[in-house]
């Protein structure tokens, strides 16, 4: 339902107690509005009338919200952010059609933005927007047309394009005085570097291997990236994703320490919501990466004993 005109105020009036809200004065808010006290004080009295509430309460030749007022103009504000932010993505957009997507960001970075290049090089029509989210979250308060998601497919009201397996490989730095040959049982022994949100990989890993871990410790990091970094500079040996550690095998910079590890319960899906239809922009990417799966599904994946010498 439609809301009646004579309920929504003017911009101007918005801007003006928005101003007076954030700087504290009438007369601060004439000066960052590049407008006169009296221009700011006749907004404010339209603004009181229209709404039919008491929003501020003068003080001599001072002005100062009400708690209705001080409610109302923290709500303004995010409206006129809104307002500001969807102003800056159409102009960016220009003529484009827009997709907004939510992923994550090591993922992003290092596996779907190849995709997405060759995607926007054949639909160069369409403007895509990204935001790093790490998580599930409601569709219905995001302004998100679809999403990556990391686990099991078990994100309610959704569907799901399988994207990526959760493929894990042992790595280290070749300058770290690891030994080159080293068991599995031997990296027990070797400093071993955890992802924050997956405690379990390592265990997972040297049961995999028929390896008894016990208790494994070491240093936390919440991001792949991080944990990169920390493998690159020798700090110990890490669990990454293949198609972050796939280039800095082939330059040498990392090498690796053991087989890979197929993490079955979790996978990469892009995901969209079930109840609203997607946009045309959405179904073009869908069938773009439906596409690119089907031709990742027939090469071949590199083996450990590929790569050792």
């Amino acid at each position: 339902m439609s809301i009646p005109r004579r309920f929504l105020p003017t911009i101007s009036s918005l801007r003006a107690l928005e101003a007076v809200d954030r700087l504290g004065s009438a007369v601060a808010a004439a000066r960052d509005l590049d407008l006169t006290h009296s221009a700011v004080s006749r907004q404010l009295k339209s603004l009181e009338e229209q709404l039919g509430v008491n929003l501020l309460t003068r003080e001599g030749k001072g002005l100062r919200l009400t708690s209705a007022g001080r409610r109302y103009a923290r709500s303004v504000r995010h409206c006129l952010d809104d307002l500001a932010r969807a102003s800056l993505q159409l102009r960016a957009a220009g003529d484009r059609n827009g997709l907004n997507l939510a992923v994550p960001l090591t993922f992003g970075l290092y596996w779907l933005a190849p995709h997405l290049r060759a995607f926007l090089a054949e639909n160069p029509t369409v403007h895509l927007n990204q935001s790093t989210r790490n998580s599930a979250f409601d569709f219905a308060a995001e302004k998100f047309d679809a999403a990556v998601h990391f686990g099991a497919p078990d994100w309610p009201g959704v569907e799901f394009l399988p994207l990526a397996q959760n493929r894990l490989v042992p790595v280290a730095s070749p300058n770290a005085g690891f030994p080159s040959e080293a068991t599995p049982r031997d990296l027990l022994e070797m400093p071993l570097l955890h992802l924050a949100s997956r405690p379990g990989a390592w265990e997972s890993w040297f049961l995999q291997q028929e390896v008894v871990p016990g208790t494994l410790r070491g240093p936390l990091f919440d991001q792949f990236l991080s944990l990169c970094d920390a493998a690159l500079a020798g700090q110990g040996v890490a669990l990454l994703p293949d198609f972050l550690t796939d280039g800095q095998l082939d330059a040498g910079r990392l090498i690796r320490m053991g087989p890979s590890f197929q993490d079955s319960g979790n996978s990469y899906f892009l995901v969209w919501p079930q109840e609203a239809e997607p946009t045309p922009e959405l179904q073009l990417l869908i069938e773009f990466l439906r596409q690119r799966g089907k031709i990742r599904s027939q090469r071949p994946t590199r083996s450990f004993a590929s790569t050792v010498v």
